[in-house]
């Protein structure tokens, strides 16, 4: 049965018969707002019920309704259209009664155009059906597993930032709050755990952390049920957080709990916890059969508990209009919402590759000029380092100078991480950051991954460009959703309206002797590698790192793109090449305005019998083999790749095209790793003469076995003669 129709004709036949749920009545709330905000539910409701007719006539695709989530309405009402606010799919009403305070917008056309997957959504450009707004300061949201949580974290961590070193490219004032909704289901995942436990955390230390959490308790998540009180139980008494919760079927009591609750985050500048009960309508999405697997008593219960039942009876108790009149608000909008699908339905839609990939890079930014710090300000701050530049040093220690340089020339950079302020980094990269620019600028977070990334795309919604820290790379595992699902896809489902650029600093790769095993040397980059729109960066000596970071720096805030940048834990303190002390793997720090670009490779020698294409370890094992092979009259060059992700095609071509043999070397595991697209990319060239040398399948063991299953040197000279002997 068609569970919408019926939930139609039974408002029809209620309000026509004036029978209507008993409640209290609506103190409190002026009847004009009761209307308009009735007015937003209705809408919201006849959107859902024309999308449904969208979908059966074919004009139309997979959507998520609002009905019986309409109280979200109220939510709006209490907010400030300012608010950063990251919507859970169910919240129609809440874009809907947002729409009404700022003039000259069109929420019924602006859905329907994403309804029916136009390329005019004014949010996704027809990319997704997803609710979303710039002028309404909502992003897109497409998580349904509470993965919008940690940035929603992160956003409201940059308010009370934006305040004391407020960024060229702010979006929020500084007295916004934020809100993120999700549902009763979505509570209970260790995302959404690992978010309100961050804000906890920060709050219990008077952190600023002006968030509202939103949880929609409609008592079921798809099939399974929610057990009652359990959302209470849970989230009522959490230390740092304030617990609110109201009736969301009555908008006067979802309106006073809301703004009582908004007061509170706005005033006190902490998390707060709204629990707002709700029913679900029509079931859980598309095609779901919610008789399938739930009681036809409990559906036709909560439809008796219809939130626009509610709504009729405190407009009518309130004086601001009849049920008939109420009826026929709804039926107009209804009219209107039929008039305006059959338009939106001509409308262009996506056709091409390109069109539906135009926006998976962001828009560049214009950016205040910066002419790098001054002599002055580098004496400074850097005293003692700065004459030791003069000298050749490990890549550690350069990171952390060009990190200060860069610091100290753009304010709105900000490190965060586990251990990265007063410890300075697991391996002392770090060091002296956090003295020199401040806990405000140099962030020590918690223990989760999932928490330092959501900061990072918070930050850099409101104008920030984060500079996180994973540890080390297999901890990025915990939090590879924050990557793909959150900071990749906002540029493209925001059509280029939204963007959270970063550099991610992340310590991996293997060969560290004797340490940590598979945990602490991962050697796999296989879940970066597929990402749209990610930039790789891995540098292989100390002067590369500095010019890459200071590149991936401008590529974040200028061209605001997400970097991951993978920093050799082994290529970190070294410092001798080819014999113990001959300091052949030290480099001087660069020139302040030295940088290296995407399209720029790293060569090494002049030969023509064989290119050696590599990057990270691979390019310092690769040099002491071409010593090796020089000495039997095989001439190399090294190529270093630098950049991971995208490659550099154009010079890597060049460079080899006059070598007679290419020969891979890959720190990577042979499956999955840098070298299949290499070997896809020389042999599409017509490039025959190929090899590659590969890590094996394997994880990394900890003790004398630490490179057994990683090229070496040995085996990049055997597979070097082979190829060269066969192709002679």
């Amino acid at each position: 049965m068609d569970r919408a129709a019926i939930v139609h004709e039974n408002f029809h036949r209620r309000l026509a018969a004036n029978d209507l749920p008993d409640g209290a009545a609506p103190t409190g709330v002026a009847p004009d707002i009761l209307l308009r905000l009735f007015r937003s539910q209705c809408l919201s409701r006849q959107l859902d019920r024309t999308s449904r007719n969208m979908q059966k006539s074919g004009q139309g695709y997979y959507t998520i309704g609002s009905s019986g989530h309409e109280g979200m309405a109220a939510v709006a009402e209490a907010l400030r259209p300012t608010d950063m606010a990251f919507l859970h799919y169910r919240d129609a009403a809440f874009q809907i009664a947002r729409a009404a305070q700022v003039p000259g917008q069109t929420p019924a056309w602006d859905i329907l155009l994403s309804f029916a997957a136009s390329s005019e959504d004014p949010i996704s450009g027809g990319r997704h059906k997803v609710l979303g707004s710039e002028a309404l300061n909502i992003p897109p949201q497409t998580s349904t597993i509470a993965s919008h949580l940690p940035k929603a974290v992160g956003a409201a961590f940059s308010v009370g930032l934006s305040r004391r070193n407020r960024p060229e490219h702010a979006r929020l004032p500084e007295d916004a709050i934020v809100l993120c909704s999700f549902g009763d289901a979505s509570a209970n995942h260790s995302t959404a755990q690992g978010a309100i436990n961050t804000a906890c955390w920060s709050s219990y230390q008077s952190s600023p952390l002006p968030l509202m959490f939103v949880c929609e308790d409609n008592g079921i998540g798809i099939s399974t049920p929610t057990p009652d009180g359990w959302i209470a139980a849970n989230f009522a008494h959490r230390p740092g957080l304030k617990y609110f919760t109201c009736n969301g079927l009555d908008l006067a009591d979802t309106l006073r709990v809301s703004r009582a609750a908004a007061a509170y985050v706005r005033q006190r500048r902490k998390p707060a916890f709204l629990h707002i009960r709700t029913v679900r309508l029509y079931g859980h999405a598309g095609s779901d059969v919610e008789i399938s697997y739930r009681a036809k008593s409990a559906i036709e219960a909560d439809e008796a508990n219809d939130p626009l039942l509610h709504s009729a009876r405190l407009l009518r108790d309130s004086g601001a209009c009849t049920p008939a009149e109420a009826l026929a608000i709804y039926e107009e909008t209804g009219e209107s919402c039929n008039r305006i699908a059959t338009k939106v339905v001509t409308r262009p839609r996506l056709q091409t590759a390109s069109q539906v990939m135009a926006s998976i890079l962001p828009p560049k930014r214009d950016c205040a000029a910066s002419n790098g710090p001054t002599a002055t300000e580098r004496e400074a701050l850097l005293g003692s380092d700065l004459r030791a530049m003069n000298d050749p040093q490990p890549m550690a220690r350069l990171i952390g100078w060009a990190l200060s340089d860069l610091m100290l020339e753009h304010r709105e950079l900000v490190l965060a991480g586990e251990d990265v302020g007063r410890k300075g980094g697991v391996y002392g990269v770090t060091q002296k950051l956090q003295s020199r620019f401040g806990p405000d600028r140099v962030i020590d977070t918690l223990l989760d991954e999932q928490a330092i990334l959501g900061l990072a795309i918070g930050l850099g919604q409101n104008g920030f460009v984060p500079i996180p820290e994973i540890q080390f790379l297999a901890y990025l595992h915990n939090a590879e959703d924050q990557l793909r699902g959150e900071a990749a896809t906002l540029s493209f489902f925001s059509d280029g309206q939204f963007t959270n650029p970063m550099v991610l600093r992340v310590a991996g790769l293997g060969y560290q002797k004797g340490f940590g095993g598979h945990f602490h040397n991962d050697n796999s980059l296989a879940v970066l590698r597929d990402i749209p729109g990610i930039i790789i960066a891995c540098p292989s000596r100390g002067d590369d790192a500095v010019g890459m970071l200071r590149e991936s720096v401008r590529l974040a805030r200028e061209e605001q793109r997400v970097v991951v940048f993978i920093e050799p834990i082994a290529l970190y303190p070294m410092r001798d090449l080819h014999a113990d002390g001959d300091k052949g793997w030290l480099s001087k720090y660069p020139e302040p305005q030295q940088r290296i670009g995407l399209s720029e490779v790293g060569v090494e020698g002049t030969g023509t019998d064989l290119a050696i294409v590599t990057y990270g370890n691979g390019r310092f094992l690769s040099v002491q083999a071409a010593e090796r092979l020089k000495a039997e009259g095989i001439n190399a060059r090294i190529i270093d790749l630098r950049w991971l992700a995208p490659l550099a095609t154009e010079a890597l071509l060049a460079e080899t095209e006059s070598c007679t043999n290419i020969l891979i070397v890959d720190e990577c595991r042979k499956t999955g790793s840098q070298s299949e697209a290499l070997m896809s990319l020389f042999y599409e060239a017509d490039r025959p003469n190929l090899a590659r040398v590969t890590a094996e399948d394997c994880f990394i063991a900890t003790g004398p076995a630490y490179a057994a299953t990683l090229p070496s040197v040995d085996g990049i000279v055997a597979a070097a003669k082979t190829l060269c002997e066969g192709n002679t």
